[in-house]
């Protein structure tokens, strides 16, 4: 077996060089800065952001640059489909009060007699409150920006709405209602519809609970009944991840009316790419002492605690299956 040194001189490699150990730079106050410009130019490349910086006083070659805009995938599309204004880069942020951000999407049926159809579906990624669902055989961006006045006439307008890269929600008209009443339309990056989870697992449940159970002779009769469904999920259906409560009845609860302030978590929603809601734990903290202390009594036995709830050095990881039943325990 050959020494070190041995080694090193057969190769004519000098042993400082052998021994070195890389200490990596701290970028993260750079990496912040290149996502917030990123954010504010969405059609800059990196060369173009590298500018900025330097511009900004930053001591970076480009080759730093580009290797951090890499890892944020902040790449460009270097075909753009439409112009969009309120195109984002970033990833999208969670909902932490009700009627915040929305996510919409269709799903397509077919009456009786074979003819196809959509329905406008919309969901509040908050409190999963459906607005609106809007049956329609040509859907288009104008009629899609009339469907969603009529739903904020009676719920208001939402900060955000979550959609894919369909022609309706790029179209003109649907970026120039957003402008106008200052929502954002937040567009999903193509090919991952797992970004916009809380549409997807709601047209499931459309889909299985409604679509395929009724026969639809018409569009008018597709919309008495798509809004029949739609009344009953609101209001009786109870929703799993909100302790089994009914959306309106959770849209209430003291802790959803209060949690405009409270922040919902740097996941992403749905579990999906990125950004999530707070889990029901989570918003256990917002609950008066009072109602937390009489749910907390029914599981003394349960060795683990509510964060932020109850005094304590430390704090313990809850039990995904006690926490469906102890929510629903604090808000009944």
């Amino acid at each position: 077996m050959l020494s070190e040194r041995r080694v090193c001189r057969l190769f004519l490699l000098d042993r400082k060089t052998y021994r070195y150990v890389a200490h990596g730079r701290d970028n993260t106050a750079l990496r912040l800065r290149l996502k917030e410009l990123a954010a504010a130019r969405v059609r800059f490349g990196y060369r173009r952001l590298y500018v900025l910086l330097r511009r900004e006083g930053w001591n970076v070659n480009h080759k730093r640059v580009y290797r951090i805009y890499l890892e944020e995938e902040l790449t460009v599309r270097t075909k753009q489909r439409k112009k969009i204004a309120s195109r984002t880069r970033l990833i999208l942020p969670g909902a932490a009060a009700p009627n915040e951000r929305w996510s919409m999407d269709f799903v397509s049926d077919r009456l009786v007699d074979g003819r196809a159809f959509r329905v406008l579906t919309v969901v509040d990624q908050f409190s999963r409150f459906c607005p609106i669902l809007e049956p329609d055989q040509n859907l288009t961006g104008r009629k899609v920006a009339a469907c969603l006045d009529r739903a904020a006439r009676e719920h208001g307008y939402p900060k955000a709405i979550t959609v894919d890269n369909g022609s309706e929600f790029y179209s003109r008209a649907m970026d120039a209602w957003a402008y106008r009443h200052g929502v954002q339309l937040q567009f999903i990056r193509p090919g991952k519809p797992v970004e916009n989870g809380f549409i997807e697992s709601f047209n499931g449940r459309l889909r299985d609970e409604c679509l395929n159970v009724d026969l639809f002779f018409s569009i008018p009769d597709a919309r008495h009944k798509l809004e029949a469904w739609r009344r009953d999920y609101n209001e009786v259906r109870p929703h799993s991840s909100l302790g089994d409560a009914s959306p309106m009845k959770y849209q209430t609860l003291p802790f959803a009316l209060s949690s405009g302030n409270t922040a919902a978590g740097d996941g992403r929603q749905g579990n999906p790419s990125g950004a999530r809601t707070t889990r029901g734990l989570d918003r256990l903290r917002l609950l008066p002492n009072a109602t937390v202390n009489r749910a907390k009594g029914s599981y003394e036995g349960c060795a683990w605690m509510i964060p932020g709830a109850c005094s304590g050095s430390g704090q313990e990881a809850a039990q995904p299956d006690l926490e469906a039943r102890f929510l629903k325990s604090a808000v009944e």
